[in-house]
């Protein structure tokens, strides 16, 4: 089986670059970027089995690079990390087609785990539109 290839993005370089090494170190390929926009353009020029997002970032916040993420890639499975979650943030982010939504601090072993969901996730659909396209 190929190495889960994971995107951060989080303007909180610290952050996002400690979370990288201990990805890493579980055996993961991670990528990082520090925007929104950035995280699109790496969206674009590589696949991703999964995408960790930060809901709160200068700019281009989290709920307008799902958006622009799933527009581009509408199987793309990207969570949602947040450390002010409500309500109406959790219903737009899922109806905007975020698969999860993780709170700050994060649980390194929690993270591991969906990020092998994503991944199944992302096989099952690749799997499936294949079989569609035999059909047809």
């Amino acid at each position: 089986m190929s190495t889960d290839r994971v995107l951060l993005i989080d303007d909180e370089e610290e952050f996002v670059g400690v979370l990288a090494e201990r990805l890493r170190a579980r055996g993961l390929e991670v990528e990082v970027a520090y925007s929104g926009m950035d995280g699109i353009q790496k969206s674009q020029l590589t696949k991703f089995d999964a995408v960790v997002l930060d809901f709160a970032m200068p700019g281009m916040d989290g709920l307008a690079t799902l958006k622009a993420l799933m527009a581009g890639t509408p199987d793309l499975q990207v969570m949602l990390l947040t450390g002010q979650a409500t309500i109406k943030t959790a219903v737009e982010a899922t109806r905007l087609g975020a698969v999860d939504i993780l709170e700050k601090p994060l649980d390194i072993a929690t993270l591991m785990e969906k990020i092998r969901e994503a991944r199944a996730r992302y096989v099952s659909r690749a799997a499936e539109r294949v079989r569609k396209q035999m059909l047809n």
